[in-house]
C-alpha cells in the first residue's frame, strides 16, 4: 500500500539524475567551497557581536551562552536555505529555462527518478555544508556537549524535508516573479521560528502558530540535541519533519509527471 503512495526510494535510475548534476558541478567546485564560508562567517558575528551584549540564556534546565543557543538554529536555517537552492531555483531553471528534463525522459528514466534524484543531490550537498556547519560549531566553542554530533544526521533530515517540499513547490512556480513569494514566506521563517530568541518570548496565542513552523520544529530539534536534551517531544519533531517530506516528495513526484509527461 505504501508503494503506491511514495515513489521508491531504492531507484537505481534516479542515482544518473545525482550523476548527472555531479559531473555539471564538478567544473563549478568555487561555488562548494564558498558554501563552508558561510557557517563560520554567521558564527564569528555573532560570538564576537551579540554574544557579549545578550549574555546568556537559560534552555531547559541549562543556561548557555547566546552564541551557543543560536548556532543550532542557524544550523538549522543553513540547511534550510541550502535546501531551497537545490531544490527550487535549480530546478525552476531545468524545468521552465533550459528544458533539461525534457532530454532526461527521452531516456528510461522517469519522473519520479527526476524528483528522486533530485533529492538526493541536495541531501548529498546539505550533508557537507552541515559537516562543515558542525565543525566550526566545535572550534568556536558553541557546541556545549558531544551529544552535537546527532545534530548532522539531524541537519540531514532538515534538509530532506525543505528539499521535498521544495521541489513540490518548484512546479507550481509560474515564472521568476513567482520567486517574491518564495521570499515572503520564506524571510518570516527565518526572523520568527526562535532562531534568535526562545519561544516563550512570545504571546501565547503567535507561540502556538510559531510550533507549528518547519523551521522552529528543526531548530528545536537540533538545539536539543546539541545540548544533550532528549525526550518524547524529540521524537514528534522527528516524524513531523519526516512526515512532510514524504507528503513532499510524493507532490513533487505526481507533479513531474503531470508536467513533464503529456
Amino acid at each position: 500500500m505504501l508503494t503506491r503512495v511514495l515513489p521508491s526510494f531504492g531507484s537505481r535510475r534516479a542515482w544518473h539524475v545525482f550523476e548527472r548534476n555531479f559531473q555539471v558541478y564538478k567544473k563549478r567546485w568555487l561555488m562548494f567551497v564558498s558554501g563552508f564560508f558561510e557557517p563560520l562567517f554567521y558564527l564569528l558575528s555573532i560570538g564576537i557581536g551579540l554574544n557579549h551584549l545578550v549574555g546568556t540564556i537559560a534552555v531547559g534546565h541549562e543556561v548557555v551562552s547566546y552564541a551557543a543557543f543560536v548556532a543550532p538554529g542557524m544550523l538549522a536555517t543553513s540547511a534550510m536555505n541550502g535546501a531551497i537552492i537545490d531544490s527550487i531555483f535549480n530546478p525552476f531553471f531545468r524545468l521552465k529555462i533550459s528544458h533539461s528534463y525534457d532530454s532526461l525522459l527521452a531516456t528510461p528514466l522517469d519522473a519520479n527518478d527526476v524528483a528522486l534524484g533530485e533529492t538526493w543531490w541536495a541531501l548529498a550537498r546539505a550533508a557537507l555544508y552541515a559537516l562543515s556547519f558542525l565543525l566550526c560549531m566545535v572550534v568556536l566553542g558553541d557546541a556545549p556537549s558531544w551529544w552535537v554530533i546527532l545534530c548532522w544526521p539531524a541537519a540531514i533530515l532538515v534538509s530532506f524535508t525543505f528539499s521535498c517540499v521544495g521541489l513540490a513547490v518548484c512546479t507550481y512556480l509560474r515564472s521568476w516573479l513567482d520567486f517574491d513569494i518564495i521570499a515572503i514566506v520564506q524571510l518570516p521563517l527565518f526572523l520568527f521560528s526562535a532562531t534568535f530568541f526562545p519561544i516563550s518570548l512570545y504571546p501565547a496565542w503567535l507561540g502556538a502558530i510559531v510550533a507549528f513552523s518547519p523551521l522552529y520544529q528543526a531548530a528545536a530539534l537540533l538545539r536539543g540535541l546539541d545540548f544533550g536534551q532528549f525526550g518524547w517531544i524529540m521524537i514528534l519533531r522527528v516524524a513531523y519533519l519526516a512526515v512532510l517530506a514524504l507528503i513532499g516528495l510524493r507532490v513533487a513526484s505526481r507533479r513531474f509527471a503531470r508536467i513533464l509527461i503529456p
